[in-house]
């Protein structure tokens, strides 16, 4: 098969959707001879932060001179973005050989991201890489990167996302994300809702792992000279992180509470690591600069905490007006996504990124004027790009945000390269 029949053959796995169970990736895993069991993998799973810290973590390592594998998932742009070692993405040709041997090997109903999430270990199996940072699907529990056992897990901030696969309860989607955490192996948690962080330590508690918490076994903060962490053994300040955006003090404070713990475990790691990494991270997508006079500015953001986050770091950011061209999945929670956002804009462009489940432009906009904002429904994210080019002057700022799709489409005309939708 060429590179895009290999894109759509496993594209089109996803009307098996997402089903519970580690039974078919296991399966899956035995007959390409168990690549997941020859490497050393790092967890990093929650709702919102998740991308961003397994970036930070993964240029930390690769800084301290380790060969590092990136799972990630979904892409912005391109299929590729999900493999990455030491920063560089797989070959389409690479993708086409993974994915032969992979599919050749699955069981029946074996869904889209189980056969991807194979295909990443078999991949750093083969390449040899010292550790594979591999950011969890949707949950933790049943997700099929948890396959592998894992010597740390990272759990980022948990929300209420994926209701209808996870929990109607913040504990209940809790529950799944902790799923991840591994018998004795050490677990790094970021700042968490109180209900949140008592289910993870009565899971650690249980299976009698370390526990390392952001706000009380670590911390950081913003000053003038940049963000100052205060870790489990390092002190480190004037810090200027790579990826964009006040909120990432936190993930930032994450990743390099992590890579304590690893160099506490066979990782050696240097301070100068730890500042080097955090600076040279980069995270697409994610409070990034595409074009300037007037500038536009892209974030993923894409449920209510994450709008908050986006909201605070815009308070950062100099602009005479601020012009949102916005676009949000039908099944997300707009009215909460956009209540942070709105009273910062001066002009709402409702717009729908070109997949089926895309909440109609013209609901975004009855939302928006409804909370008195004023809102054009401008249909297409090329449309809504345009018009809000025309009326945006130099000093102003535009802000395209809504969905991971809503961007990915966005940069993808930005930037002359081809979107390729698909959320797996």
């Amino acid at each position: 098969m060429t590179y895009q029949e290999t894109l759509a053959y496993i594209y089109g796995l996803g009307r098996f959707g997402m089903k519970p169970g580690l039974e078919r990736i296991t399966a899956l895993l035995h007959a390409l001879h168990n690549p997941h069991e020859r490497l050393q993998t790092v967890h990093v799973a929650g709702t919102n932060g998740k991308g961003s810290t397994a970036a930070f973590l993964a240029t930390i390592l690769a800084e301290g001179g380790y060969r590092v594998g990136l799972f990630s998932s979904p892409h912005l742009i391109s299929f590729t973005e999900r493999f990455r070692i030491n920063g560089v993405e797989i070959s389409e040709d690479r993708v086409v050989d993974l994915a032969s041997r992979v599919i050749a090997g699955a069981p029946p109903a074996t869904t889209f991201f189980e056969v991807v999430t194979a295909m990443a270990f078999l991949w750093f199996a083969e390449q040899k890489v010292d550790l594979a940072v591999m950011e969890v699907g949707m949950g933790g529990r049943f997700d099929a990167t948890n396959a592998a056992k894992g010597v740390l897990s990272l759990i980022t901030p948990i929300s209420i996302d994926h209701s209808q696969y996870l929990g109607s309860t913040i504990a209940e989607i809790a529950v799944e994300k902790a799923g991840i955490i591994k018998a004795g192996r050490p677990v790094v948690v970021s700042r968490q809702l109180p209900d949140v962080l008592a289910v993870i330590r009565e899971e650690s508690v249980r299976q009698g792992s370390p526990l390392f918490c952001y706000g009380q076994d670590f911390k950081a903060g913003w000053r003038e000279a940049g963000l100052v962490y205060h870790g489990l053994h390092t002190g480190l300040s004037g810090l200027m992180p790579g990826i964009g955006g006040r909120y990432q003090a936190v993930n930032a404070a994450c990743a390099m509470a992590a890579a304590e713990v690893l160099d506490s475990r066979g990782f050696p790691l240097s301070a100068e690591a730890l500042q080097s990494g955090i600076e040279r991270a980069v995270w697409p997508g994610r409070m990034e600069f595409v074009a300037d006079a007037p500038r536009i500015l892209l974030d993923c953001a894409h449920n209510p905490a994450g709008a908050e986050a986006l909201a605070e770091s815009l308070s950062a950011i100099p602009r005479r007006r601020l012009f949102l061209v916005v676009g949000i999945m039908g099944d997300k929670d707009a009215e909460g996504i956009l209540a942070p956002l709105l009273p910062l804009t001066d002009e709402v462009f409702a717009v729908a990124p070109a997949l089926e489940r895309a909440c109609p432009p013209d609901v975004l906009t009855a939302l928006c004027r409804a909370r008195g904002s004023v809102c054009t429904d401008a249909g297409t994210v090329s449309a809504g790009i345009e018009a809000a080019r025309l009326k945006a002057e130099a000093a102003d700022l535009i802000l395209i945000c809504g969905s991971l799709f809503t961007v990915g489409e966005a940069k993808g005309l930005l930037c002359g390269r081809n979107f390729e939708p698909f959320r797996g």
